[in-house]
């Protein structure tokens, strides 16, 4: 498993699963939810018009300078370990990262993409736990963060 996941999201430059045994995941087999929500464009900022009450609908100048909102990207993980202790100090120190990241910002990596966004977390939306932590062995969960692009690159 390792060959697969290595490399594959780095985060402020650490490797995710090397460091906490966090993956990418989707909702089911063939889902898309990742890369839909990587690769989905933000919103525009709103243009300001002018509406006089004696003009018909609204006047807007003459040259239109389209400009990104801001937007928010929410990511599915899943996190695995051999062990229970080792599952709970991961998670534990994983969640911490994403909440500290550097000086509060994250730079999440996409090399297969070339793609870096720059975001900040915002919530865990949802937790699923996929094995029984009150009892040793391998340990398994998934999650979904959401983080925000105030920047979007897209």
């Amino acid at each position: 498993m390792s060959n697969i996941l290595e490399g594959q999201v780095l985060i402020n430059g650490t490797d995710i699963w090397k460091e906490y045994g966090v993956f990418l995941t989707e909702e089911k087999k063939g889902g898309r939810e990742n890369l839909n929500a990587i690769m989905a464009p933000s919103k525009t900022k709103g243009h300001i018009g002018v509406d006089i009450r004696e003009h018909d609908g609204k006047k807007y100048s003459g040259t239109l300078l389209p400009a990104n909102a801001e937007r928010d990207v929410t990511l599915h993980f899943a996190q695995y370990a051999r062990t229970r202790e080792q599952w709970l100090a991961n998670y534990m120190a994983f969640i911490r990262f994403l909440k500290s990241g550097k000086d509060g910002w994250l730079a999440i990596n996409f090399p297969e993409l070339r793609l870096t966004l720059r975001v900040f977390y915002l919530d865990c939306t949802s937790y699923k736990t996929l094995t029984y932590l009150w009892k040793e062995g391998v340990q398994a969960s998934r999650y979904k963060v959401s983080f925000r692009e105030p920047e979007p690159i897209i």
